[in-house]
């Protein structure tokens, strides 16, 4: 018996060795057969690949403005940077000017003791009259959220956080965006800046204009170059805030007219602050909401040389 078993049990061996074998060439062949495929379709895959390296790139359009002087005339004729070629996305706009606003909301509430500055006691019931606490030794109702003076029944919190996330790279896509909507004629006219139709936009001065120590001269300038007319619109919209805000510290509610960007230390960015609805920043301060108020892009934008050069780098 022990040895019908040993016998039994070679032969099981035997025959797994055989299966083992049998599998080996059957391996080879499909790897050989890969291997051919493999070969006659590598042409065709680098020649693919060859087609997708070779192909050329849609070149950007090269826009060209003038550049105006001091005395409102055309001095030379530039190409404004890659920035101003970014893809409009107004959605991105938004959302960044609604982050920004979000952000800068101040939180409010009342302190943690107002409507509890009282001694109060409770009369209990069956006295005929309401079940609210009163001043100690007077009917006068107190603390309860329906007495005059009372508690406020669900106040806002200071805890509350109102800011909203935004990424950094879309934050940075949305101010390029805005940027390349500026050059845009019938973009900024829909936001209702005037303007000479004449006018190349942005408006690009030359580096003499962030020389100008006066209002009075830069007034003069704008006015020669055909962008004052915005300034006196903002000028003419200029009207008082409705309701409690024009008591707190915020009377008159005026139209954003001319932003204009100069380099950092210019003289003009002190005299142009004057003029109404006109802001002035640097090119490393300029923001979304400077650019779209409100999150409407196109707003009308007046810039130096010098401060569109940086722009080169971004």
């Amino acid at each position: 018996m022990v040895a019908d078993m040993k016998n039994e049990g070679t032969e099981l061996k035997n025959t797994e060795k055989a299966d083992v074998t049998n599998t080996k060439p059957k391996v080879a062949k499909i790897k050989t057969v890969v291997k051919k495929v493999a070969v006659k379709e590598a042409p065709k895959v680098v020649a693919k690949v060859k087609k997708i390296a070779l192909k050329p790139k849609k070149e950007e359009p090269k826009i060209k403005v003038n550049v105006y002087g001091i005395d409102g005339k055309i001095d030379k004729e530039i190409e404004l940077p890659r920035v101003f070629n970014t893809e409009f996305r107004p959605d991105l706009i938004r959302r960044a000017v609604k982050a920004m606003r979000a952000n800068r909301r101040q939180k409010y509430g009342p302190t943690p003791r107002s409507g509890f500055r009282r001694s109060t006691s409770w009369w209990g019931k069956g006295r005929g009259v309401s079940r609210s606490q009163r001043v100690v030794n007077s009917r006068r109702g107190a603390q309860s959220p329906e007495a005059v003076g009372g508690r406020r029944a669900w106040p806002p919190q200071l805890e509350k956080n109102y800011g909203e996330k935004i990424n950094k790279k879309e934050k940075l896509k949305a101010k390029i965006s805005a940027l390349s909507a500026t050059k845009d004629k019938e973009m900024v006219s829909k936001r209702g800046h005037k303007f000479v139709d004449d006018l190349t936009l942005p408006v690009v001065v030359s580096e003499k204009f962030e020389e100008l120590k006066t209002t009075k001269k830069v007034a003069e300038v704008l006015d020669k170059i055909g962008v004052y007319d915005d300034i006196e619109r903002a000028i003419k919209g200029k009207h008082v805030r409705a309701g409690k805000g024009k008591n707190r510290g915020r009377r008159y509610k005026v139209p954003k007219s001319l932003l204009i960007v100069v380099s950092d230390g210019a003289a003009v960015s002190k005299s142009a602050q004057n003029l109404l609805g006109v802001d002035v920043v640097t090119p490393k301060g300029l923001n979304v909401e400077h650019l779209a108020p409100g999150g409407d892009a196109g707003r009308l934008l007046v810039i130096s040389e010098k401060a569109l050069e940086t722009m080169k780098e971004w």
